[in-house]
């Protein structure tokens, strides 16, 4: 199986000070090619990167940093996804999942969405719960109020980087041994 990475709201030509600044970076420009080359160290051509909303402003001029990113790129739509981007997206040959899908990868369950969803009961065996992952709320933390079945992708939270599903893995289940001691 190729490598599956995760992420969300890469908000590539959002040029606001209060999303690259806050990210340590002096502009968007600075920004978008970072998150470019960040990427692209960790992905090849052969992976699945799944990116959960909010992927840029600006319909055609910000769209060529999506096209350089590696990968097999499957998308779920985010509040800032708007029916011409999506258009768009399909347009240069992403996968448009929707606003939400439903993936499993080595036996674990995952519900792919742009907003933190509570999906499961705590009293199920990790295996048997459906997780959450997520983007939209810029958290600079992994988990949504310390429960371990709702993780977040964000490039907030993961120094402006893709996280890949075996890293989600693990941390989940550090989480939930965490939770139940």
């Amino acid at each position: 199986m190729n490598d599956v990475y995760f992420s969300s709201d890469l908000h590539f030509g959002h040029s606001r000070e209060f999303v690259y600044g806050v990210r340590g970076f002096d502009s968007i420009e600075e920004m978008n090619e970072a998150i470019v080359k960040n990427f692209n160290e960790v992905i090849g051509d052969r992976d699945d990167l799944y990116l959960l909303g909010d992927l840029m402003l600006g319909d055609y001029d910000n769209i060529k940093y999506l096209d350089r990113l590696n990968g097999k790129i499957h998308l779920i739509i985010g509040n800032h996804d708007t029916a011409n981007r999506v258009n768009l997206y399909r347009e240069h040959g992403f996968d448009v999942l929707g606003y939400a899908d439903v993936v499993k990868f080595y036996g674990y369950r995952f519900y792919l969405s742009h907003y933190p969803t509570m999906t499961s009961n705590f009293d199920k065996e990790l295996k048997q719960a459906t997780i959450n992952l997520y983007g939209h709320t810029h958290q600079q933390t992994n988990f949504c109020n310390g429960i371990p079945w709702m993780y977040h992708v964000g490039v907030d939270s993961h120094d402006c980087r893709p996280v890949e599903i075996h890293t989600i893995i693990n941390e989940i289940k550090y989480e939930a041994c965490k939770a139940f001691l």
